[in-house]
């Protein structure tokens, strides 16, 4: 797991027994960001409610909430995230072509302006910590208020996600790590 010990179920206290278990019936494993803020049971299940709200109750298009969580792995060299995330995108639509340019860090070529849009929001996001002027008006003007709140809080959640990934560094399932 890296550099904390493996989850041990059995010197779980009640609250991290229930995430536990709930883990176990959903994903089958208990690992990644998730294995460490166990840790913490109240720190964990926000992390999971707001994962799962990610994933499922936002009205940012999947397909771009993807995009941007591989941007942002491949930003941060959060191999697990990235490991994770690599075929949600390509079943949700980014192309094979885009994502391996994101591996190898060169800026794709889109044919998607809302593609285009989130990776330069979140390239900024991600290095400037701010984002200008003309890419709020571009947010605004394609993804209209509430997604570009959605989309610029879950960059801040995955950039929590892939510091969490690398300073405790977990590793990639079965040694298959594809990030450099």
């Amino acid at each position: 797991m890296g550099r904390l010990p493996e989850i041990d179920a059995t010197k779980l206290d009640s609250g991290q027994r229930q995430i536990y278990d709930n883990l176990m019936r959903a994903r089958g494993h208990v690992r990644g960001p998730f294995a460490v803020w166990l840790r913490n049971a109240e720190l964990c299940q926000h992390a999971l409610n707001l994962q799962e709200m990610f994933a499922t109750r936002v009205t940012v298009e999947r397909r771009l909430l993807e995009l941007m969580i591989l941007v942002s792995a491949r930003l941060a060299t959060a191999k697990y995230a990235w490991f994770i995330h690599e075929p949600h995108a390509l079943k949700f639509g980014i192309s094979p072509e885009i994502v391996e340019a994101i591996r190898e860090r060169r800026t794709p070529n889109f044919t998607n302006e809302d593609e285009r849009l989130v990776y330069d929001i979140t390239v900024e996001l991600n290095t400037t910590r701010s984002l200008s002027e003309v890419n709020y008006k571009r947010g605004i003007a394609v993804l209209g208020e509430k997604a570009l709140i959605e989309l610029v809080s879950a960059i801040g959640f995955y950039a929590m996600v892939g510091m969490t990934l690398n300073a405790f560094a977990i590793s990639v399932p079965g040694g298959r790590d594809s990030l450099v």
